[in-house]
């Protein structure tokens, strides 16, 4: 645990370079980029990569981790794997949508449940045909990480889909989140993220909707008085290698990078279920009042989209996404 409690400080590229005894042989060092910053749990999850990745391969594999997008947006870092420039890179799953478009099915609101089900998406016959696109891409998927559940604060109660009406919802310009308002009954509002404190304190926007993490840092319980447990988006994080760089380790090595970044993911994961629960409390001890909506309707509230996918997808694609049929 010690090793990624520690951030790490310097320039753009931090560099985190394993120095153990290489018995003869030179140590081969992978790049990582990544859009997180050094306090992000899933920065520590990468931190727990490299030092797995030094211990398994006694210091032959050495990881250079980029964070913070020094390297450009998650886009450009894709093309840069794609381009054999960049080894590794973290990107949100359903984000590769824009390289494989059949990945906004899984970032359609409530066709994940909750990242135990998304991890048996991914490794079901769905996902691994995914797998076997995005290597047509030049991009291996070898993990993903949980990043977090979407939730709705408010300056009044949600307790049923019916308290969405209304309700001015800021969301980002993405097209599955702006879907979630529309068909809940809330209106969209496009607010710059870093404006979304200001426009909650004015009452520009009533509502917002974010992991818990990210409403303490940016501080939206300060100006919002509730928050409704609406789980509608399991957010993830994809660990990608380039097929280049995989298809020039050896086995051994392969199975080393393998291994290292599932167990950052265990790392990752664990912190930020940690943080979501204790998250809850915190916020009730602030006064926050904490509800359960029924979710069904939610989730019945979004037929129209489904019925957008499956004509772009085919019918049934939404089922099988989910591991229905």
């Amino acid at each position: 645990m010690t090793f990624y409690e520690h951030a790490l400080t310097g320039a753009a590229a931090l560099a985190l370079v394993a120095t153990g005894a290489l018995n003869g042989a030179q140590a081969r060092e992978l790049t990582f980029g990544m859009q997180d910053n050094e306090v992000s749990n899933v920065y520590k999850g990468v931190l727990a990569v490299a030092e797995k990745l030094e211990e398994l391969s006694g210091g032959e594999l050495t990881l250079k981790v980029f964070p913070s997008a020094a390297l450009g947006d998650f886009k450009a870092m894709v093309q840069q794997v794609q381009a054999g420039e960049l080894d590794m890179v973290m990107t949100g799953y359903p984000d590769m949508s824009y390289v494989i478009p059949e990945l906004k099915l899984v970032g359609a609101p409530y066709v994940v449940d909750d990242f135990e089900h998304l991890e048996k998406i991914v490794s079901g016959p769905w996902g691994q045909e995914i797998a076997q696109k995005m290597e047509e891409q030049g991009i291996r998927l070898l993990d993903v990480w949980y990043y977090g559940t979407r939730q709705t604060t408010s300056n009044r109660p949600i307790e049923k889909l019916e308290d969405m009406k209304g309700l001015r919802l800021r969301t980002p310009n993405v097209p599955f989140l702006i879907a979630y308002a529309e068909n809940t009954g809330a209106t969209p509002a496009p607010v710059a993220f870093q404006e979304v404190y200001l426009a909650l304190q004015t009452n520009q926007v009533d509502a917002e909707e974010n992991p818990l993490p990210t409403i303490e840092a940016m501080k939206f319980y300060e100006v919002q008085d509730h928050i409704a447990i609406t789980n509608h988006f399991i957010a993830s994080s994809a660990i990608e290698i380039g097929t280049t760089t995989w298809d020039d380790l050896s086995e051994d090595e392969q199975g080393w990078v393998q291994e290292a970044v599932e167990h950052g993911g265990d790392v990752s994961d664990e912190l930020t279920f940690e943080a979501e629960e204790a998250l809850l409390k915190t916020f009730e001890e602030r006064g926050l009042t904490i509800t359960h909506p029924d979710l069904e309707p939610f989730r019945a509230a979004m037929q129209p989209y489904y019925d957008e996918l499956e004509a772009e997808f085919g019918e049934g694609s939404i089922a099988r996404v989910r591991g229905e049929q």
